[in-house]
């Protein structure tokens, strides 16, 4: 049988869904694990506050964990709203009994900016429960709590981490650098025997992450149930957390919640969208008159995952689509990552227009242009000739950069891009889509056109 790994939250409520034991059991779903709860307090929260805090009684939460442990058993737990000393006491004393890895999220203060944690129970979390922590995973604020420290850099970051774990007797420590700014990325420090680790993520402007904290640790948690050393736990999780924050859910009224599901929603769509470029293909294949026009390098269609990040999350045809007996031919079978040019031009439109999914090449002449423009379609353009040479000096950087300038200078996400080309680069006409099929037809319509003429 397969083995069912399982992961205990020890934590707090939210009725708004977005933190707390809440989180954490969705991440635990979407990373496979089996999770199980402790119940801390009960809340009323939404977006925008808190409104109340019940806290459960100490011994109905020693209850849970032992009736949690010693049924189900647990391969990991974490920890996160423990709100008062007595709480603390109760959770460190029932913990210590059992040997599984614990992940503890010193909750101190809501995303809303109302208070977690009780101020003296800052010290019982510090004498009892972080000594028995296999990693403590503290934001810059309880970081700075913890250890007095005003945090402004990696560096600072890196003697917070290095001072937890020598204080206070955990295994490991990791300061999320999620407020610090050092550039485009965002970076969170790992100290753990001896040795600094950074893990790294592009920075994300949103305000949509209600529930980070607790999502981070819970994936660290999952991950450590299933066995990976804790390096590779965080390096996991934090890869998970930077696809919940990317593409948080914009509800509420104040801070929304991550989107716990946007990893396992992504993977699942692969499938889907091979199913369509499939059928996609299929129509391209069997249409008369599209073979002319297959510009000199090819044609391709493309179409992005609804949670694509990069090139990756695209799938298009290797070797691209080919004039065979007069008609268009794919030359391999789809599949992922394999047309970076249109990945850049659906990725680039994306920044502007997420709706955009689908892309397709075809050839460049001023007649199929003129007949596009009549059909009705936005059309811009970009001159590879005016490309500015420190673009050039960077492998990949043209197309974005044109797409860019394109949109610029329709100001709005056209439907057609075109280039006409520069020394050694064929001229292109890109057509743009939030739906592949549309693509095709206007593909379709296109050579009908052509045909009259």
């Amino acid at each position: 049988m397969m083995r069912i790994f399982k992961a205990l939250t020890i934590a707090g409520s939210d009725s708004g869904g977005g933190a707390g034991i809440q989180a954490d059991l969705k991440t635990f779903s979407a990373l496979g694990v089996f999770g199980m709860s402790v119940i801390t307090s009960i809340t009323a929260q939404n977006t925008r506050e808190v409104l109340a805090i019940h806290d459960v009684p100490p011994d109905v939460i020693k209850l849970q964990i032992k009736a949690v442990v010693e049924d189900i058993g647990v391969d990991a737990a974490k920890t996160g709203m423990l709100r008062t000393s007595e709480i603390i006491k109760a959770v460190a004393g029932e913990v210590k009994n059992y040997d599984f890895p614990l992940v503890v999220d010193p909750v101190m203060i809501a995303k809303s900016g109302a208070p977690l944690m009780d101020p003296e129970a800052r010290e019982t979390l510090i004498k009892e429960l972080l000594p028995l922590a296999k990693v403590v995973t503290p934001n810059l604020n309880e970081a700075k709590a913890l250890t007095n420290m005003d945090i402004k850099n990696v560096e600072d970051m890196k003697k917070a981490a290095k001072m937890i774990v020598e204080k206070y007797g955990c295994e490991a420590a990791i300061v999320k650098g999620g407020h610090v700014e050092v550039g485009e990325e965002a970076i969170d420090v790992m100290y753990w025997n001896g040795e600094y680790y950074f893990y790294k993520t592009p920075r994300i402007d949103s305000k949509n992450t209600h529930g980070t904290g607790c999502t981070f640790s819970a994936a660290i948690a999952a991950e450590l149930a299933k066995g990976q050393p804790l390096s590779k736990a965080v390096e996991k999780a934090k890869k998970f957390i930077y696809l919940a924050i990317k593409f948080g859910l914009d509800i509420g009224q104040g801070f929304g919640p991550v989107n716990h599901m946007a990893s396992l929603y992504r993977e699942a769509e692969r499938y889907k969208k091979y199913r369509k470029i499939l059928g996609l293909l299929d129509i391209i294949e069997s249409e008369e008159g599209l073979a002319k026009l297959v510009p000199e390098v090819g044609m391709n269609i493309a179409i992005a995952l609804d949670y694509a990040v990069d090139s990756s999350d695209v799938i298009a045809i290797p070797g691209r689509i080919r004039p065979v007996m007069g008609r268009a031919k794919a030359a391999g079978c789809p599949d992922f990552g394999v047309s970076r040019h249109l990945a850049s031009y659906i990725l680039v439109a994306r920044e502007y227009d997420p709706e955009i999914n689908s892309a397709i090449n075809i050839k460049y002449n001023e007649g199929i242009l003129r007949e596009l423009e009549r059909m009705g379609l936005k059309i811009s353009y970009y001159e590879r000739t005016q490309e500015p040479e420190e673009i050039k000096k960077i492998e990949g950087m043209s197309i974005p950069w044109g797409t860019r300038e394109a949109i610029k200078r329709l100001g709005e996400v056209p439907d057609v891009i075109y280039h006409r080309g520069d020394i050694g680069k064929e001229p292109m006409i890109v057509l743009l889509g939030k739906d592949p099929e549309k693509l095709v037809k206007i593909l379709i319509e296109l050579s009908k056109r052509l045909d009259k003429k």
